[in-house]
């Protein structure tokens, strides 16, 4: 579809693409999705006489952490796969908009550019869960959901498959620190001319939304969805991207794991992350 996006593109004499990319994209990531997007990237990016500016945001705010605000807002549980500790600094959809939006007024100016929207602060997933419980007047507690539970709400809540299955490797890039690197930035300001929206503001946008408002009708919905999670039917990510046929590579590296990853993000070839529990070193 991409293929014939690019060829249209071409023929119709389009002046400007602005493609939505992805952080961790990179030609040796283990993940369909991320090497198929960093393929995309170069696709336009050498179509004669068009701009190209690509925008690649780690995990947003939105998604997946806001997916979890039902459950916050009325089970007291953040159900996300990752460790406590890691960190983030999440750009809102919105600010990502605006991103975009400002680079499409401007093809000149922003042609061949690359930007990385972000919120304007790192959060550990323990720090946003701390924000979420804030924001809903009680105490809510992370906890480390199982992954193959996870693809069953992820399944079930109309995700992808392409994106499911690189849903396990995002959240090892994410407990690795992959999302903290260049994070935060100016990026969002510079380009609209507004502060990025901090983790707190996105999430009481979230809290208001009618699944999250607090009712005995909603949180019976909610608990309903919570319980029959482990019934639902699975996803196996080796199976569909075995039937996919795609090319792999040869040797498939986390972004943090990848030298050309890092060459390109602009991380020291030195950079390395502990992935040492917390509590080991105590």
């Amino acid at each position: 579809m991409r293929r014939a996006f690019a060829a249209a593109a071409h023929e119709t004499g389009l002046e400007q693409i602005v493609g939505l990319s992805q952080w961790l994209a990179g030609p040796n990531h283990p993940a369909l999705m991320s090497r198929q997007l960093w393929l995309i990237d170069r696709m336009f990016a050498a179509l004669p006489s068009i701009a190209h500016t690509v925008i690649n945001p780690g995990f947003f705010a939105d998604s997946p952490y806001m997916e979890m605000m039902p459950f916050a807002a009325h089970l007291g549980v953040f159900p996300l796969p990752v460790a406590g500790e890691s960190r983030n600094a999440p750009p809102s959809v919105a600010d990502i908009a605006r991103v975009a939006v400002a680079a499409l007024v401007d093809p000149a100016r922003h042609a061949g550019k690359s930007y990385r929207p972000t919120g304007p602060k790192l959060l550990s997933v323990t720090e946003m869960v701390a924000i979420i419980s804030r924001v809903v007047g009680h105490n809510v507690r992370h906890v480390k959901s199982p992954l193959w539970m996870f693809y069953k709400a992820a399944k079930a809540e109309g995700n992808e498959s392409i994106l499911l299955s690189g849903l396990k490797h995002y959240f090892q890039d994410h407990n690795r620190g992959a999302f903290a690197v260049g994070a935060p930035n100016d990026t969002i300001r510079e380009l609209t001319g507004k502060d990025a929206e901090d983790f707190e503001t996105v999430a009481r946008r979230h809290a208001a939304l009618p699944q999250s408002r607090q009712s005995f009708r909603v949180r019976l919905a909610v608990f309903a969805r919570f319980i029959v999670v482990p019934i639902l039917p699975g996803f196996d990510p080796v199976a569909y991207e075995r039937a996919q046929e795609q090319p792999v590579p040869l040797t498939p590296h986390l972004a943090l794991d990848d030298a050309a990853w890092k060459a390109s993000h602009g991380v020291e070839a030195s950079f390395t992350v502990d992935t040492t529990p917390k509590e080991a070193h105590a």
